[in-house]
């Protein structure tokens, strides 16, 4: 007597390697080309990469290095202290500037011989050398609401809000993220939260 034949048993043509291997492909083919256009769609409408000129923020960006900018994520978050923002330069709309977020809206700042005070208190800057820090003043000012105080790293070398004034809000499209080159620059561009003010 014979034993009946099951269509979908191990003797199915269907569960050969051969086709079952085609299938895999495919669905991996599938899977990459999917990963592939998501991750086209993010680097286009969520990043966009920029070349930095000059060296108002070193060190922490230097002149002709390759960055990213997020240009969508202050639609969801605030702007913070000490984030690295590309702006249009409030005295010629054409023109783009990189700096660091220094006061925020509705806060006094004041500069005494290169030290930043925000509400009367000194805002340490970790990010700032001593080589780099300059001896200059600026009186105490209040920053309008929706606007922020912006200032390069490279304090003797830069063209910040000591000079143009605080910047307005819809002038900010995109925070500094990542740094791809040169290669020994690469990494995250993003500032520690702990830094705090001194009491």
């Amino acid at each position: 007597m014979l034993d009946n034949l099951n269509p979908g048993g191990s003797n199915s043509p269907e569960n050969t390697p051969l086709p079952q291997l085609r299938r895999e492909l495919r669905s991996w083919t599938r899977d990459l080309a999917v990963a592939l256009g998501l991750a086209l769609v993010i680097i286009i409408f969520l990043y966009q990469p920029v070349k930095v000129e000059g060296t108002s923020m070193a060190p922490l960006l230097s002149d002709q290095e390759r960055i990213f900018i997020n240009k969508f994520v202050y639609r969801f978050e605030p702007i913070g202290r000490g984030d690295v923002v590309v702006f249009w330069y409030p005295r010629d709309h054409s023109k783009s500037f990189i700096k660091r977020v220094v006061g925020l809206p509705g806060e006094t700042i004041e500069i005494r011989a290169g030290r930043v005070y925000v509400d009367r208190k000194e805002w340490k800057e970790p990010y700032v050398p001593p080589s780099y820090l300059d001896d200059l003043s600026y009186p105490a000012v209040q920053i309008p609401d929706d606007s922020y105080f912006v200032m390069g790293d490279h304090r003797d070398s830069s063209n910040d809000s000591r000079v143009f004034g605080p910047v307005s809000r819809q002038n900010i499209y995109g925070k500094a993220v990542f740094a791809y080159w040169p290669v020994d620059h690469f990494g995250s561009l993003t500032l520690s939260s702990t830094v705090e003010a001194s009491r």
